[in-house]
This record gives C-alpha cells, sequence and structure tokens, in this order.
C-alpha cells in the first residue's frame, strides 16, 4: 500500500471513530475529509475547518506526500470528500466507494476513468509559465513541478494576503510527475453527485477547464472570483458549498 493510501485510509480511520464518539452529541453531523491539492499542505484549510466545525461537521484533513495516486481507500459510512487541485483526482477514485456519499472539487481537476491527471491539465493550457520541473541528482529519472517563491503568490495566490502567500511559498510541497501520469482506474462522478467551485481568476488550472470538466460530469457549479487559493482567501464560500453537498446528502 502507498504512503498516500495509508495517510487516506488513516484519516478516514480517525473520522469513523471520531463520528462514533461523537454520536450522541451530534446525532446530525456529516463527516468531511479534506484533500489537498498539489504545491501546498493541509495547514491552509484552518479557516474553512474552523467554520465546518463550528457548525457542527466532523472534519478530517488528509496530508499527502504528493508521491503517487491513491488506489484504493477504506472509506467510511457518510463521508463527503473534498478534493482541492490535484486532489480532485484523489477523491475522483477514492470516491467510488459505496459509503462515500458526495464529492466536492475545489478549482480541482476531475478525470475520468482511464485519464490521468497530467493529461486533462493539457486540454486547457493555464494562464501562466511559471511552473517548472526539478530533478535530484541521486535520482534524475525522477522529476517534480514546482513554482519559484517569486512567482508563486501571482500564479497561484493573486488574492491572499502578502505575508500569508509568502509563507505558502516557503512552504510548498512539490509533486511528482508520475503522480499527474497516473491514469484513474474509476471515476466516482459518474454515479455520485458532486459539486464544484470553479474559480474565475485562476492561473493553475485554466477557468475554462474546470468549466469543461465540470460540465462533462454534470457537478452542481459555484463560480467564485477568486484564485486556485480560494479555499484561503474565500472559506466562507468553499465552506457553503461543502455544506451544501453534506446537506444533500443526507
Amino acid at each position: 500500500m502507498s504512503i498516500l493510501r495509508k495517510n487516506i485510509a488513516t484519516a478516514l480511520m480517525i473520522t469513523m471513530g471520531a463520528a462514533v464518539a461523537h454520536a450522541e452529541t451530534k446525532p446530525d453531523a456529516k463527516d468531511i475529509v479534506i484533500v489537498h491539492g498539489a504545491l501546498v499542505d493541509g495547514s491552509g484549510w484552518r479557516a474553512v475547518y474552523d467554520i465546518l466545525t463550528k457548525d457542527g461537521f466532523h472534519v478530517t484533513i488528509v496530508q499527502e506526500p504528493l508521491t503517487s495516486l491513491a488506489e484504493d481507500v477504506d472509506a467510511t459510512r457518510r463521508v463527503v470528500l473534498v478534493g482541492h487541485s490535484y486532489g480532485g483526482s484523489v477523491i475522483t477514485e477514492a470516491g467510488a466507494d459505496p459509503k462515500v456519499s458526495a464529492l466536492v472539487y475545489v478549482a480541482a481537476l476531475q478525470p475520468d476513468k482511464g485519464e490521468a491527471s497530467g493529461q486533462v491539465m493539457s486540454k486547457f493550457a493555464a494562464p501562466n509559465d511559471a511552473m517548472r520541473v526539478a530533478t535530484n541528482r541521486a535520482t534524475p529519472e525522477k522529476k517534480y513541478f514546482y513554482i519559484p517563491p517569486a512567482k508563486f503568490r501571482e500564479t497561484y495566490a493573486a488574492d491572499v494576503p502578502e505575508p500569508q502567500a509568502q509563507f505558502m511559498a516557503d512552504s510548498e510541497q512539490q509533486l511528482a510527475q508520475k503522480a499527474m501520469g497516473a491514469p484513474l482506474s474509476v471515476a466516482a462522478w459518474h454515479n455520485k453527485p458532486s459539486y464544484a467551485i470553479l474559480t474565475t481568476q485562476d492561473r493553475v488550472i485554466a477557468p475554462e477547464l474546470q468549466r469543461w470538466m465540470y460540465q462533462r460530469s454534470g457537478a452542481k457549479v459555484t463560480e467564485v472570483p477568486a484564485s486556485h487559493a480560494v479555499f484561503v482567501s474565500q472559506p466562507a464560500a468553499v465552506a457553503q458549498v461543502i455544506e451544501a453537498a453534506a446537506k444533500q446528502a443526507n
């Protein structure tokens, strides 16, 4: 089992245990698992997390190593999966478990069965030229995508305050090229209700690509005038869509 699969399975098992523990005090609570996207980690979701937990949801945030695509997941009952950016590919496959009730795509990739994340990205070029590929001397065959810190804010987080955007740039996680090249074995959006936040000022995943993917899947779309970092710049709008998905999944 890959590290990513172990991390997701562990987070979901923790979610299930917490849901049982809180059953008497929060009988209507939904379990929400958030899968962050490429180049960042789960810490940027704190504001969304605070809103959702205040409103009675149990939230688990998966910390991905961004080194491989999840192949399967031990999903828990009545879980809403939320994916941002590359995380959309992860939830598209992980969401196939019959216990997952809904999928939420936040400026996220939404491949079909047999498609790889990079393949979908190539359909509409992102409105930037900042993405670079890095290699390691010890393992030159392994390649990783990243955005140079000097270009991070304008590319990824133009609507985020400069100090916070600088922190995101300085804590950037590189994304393995092989993760973007792995085709999905299943696409859960074919038979699971899906919701999508389309970021109209996105310079990482082109708004045109988002619109094309979400129309193809029949997702319920909410357009937000935001950058790729919408979960940081507009957490209330993101939380509202997640809560709508959770309520519809009852």
